[in-house]
């Protein structure tokens, strides 16, 4: 599978978790890739995803980025 093809894999794998109440718990850097481990408040079971891609890690931090800043602030 070409480099963009797996990537396209992944930020759909990524938007789906999202699009569902998933959100990011953990981040585990390998060297086989990142491992992402997404959590719902309605769900016991985290979901972990390989994130092999060097834009499927930009794609991810670019998501937590974004819902940090929209996180109410105490």
């Amino acid at each position: 599978m070409s480099e963009f093809k797996l990537y396209m894999v992944e930020k759909q794998k990524i938007d789906e978790f999202i699009a569902e109440g998933y959100r990011i718990s953990t981040v585990k850097e390998t060297w086989n890739g990142d491992e992402v481990e997404f959590i719902h408040p309605h769900q016991d079971q985290p979901i972990l995803l390989r994130i092999q891609t060097a834009e499927g890690r930009k794609y991810f931090s670019s998501i937590i980025k974004t819902l940090q800043k929209s996180a109410p602030h105490s």
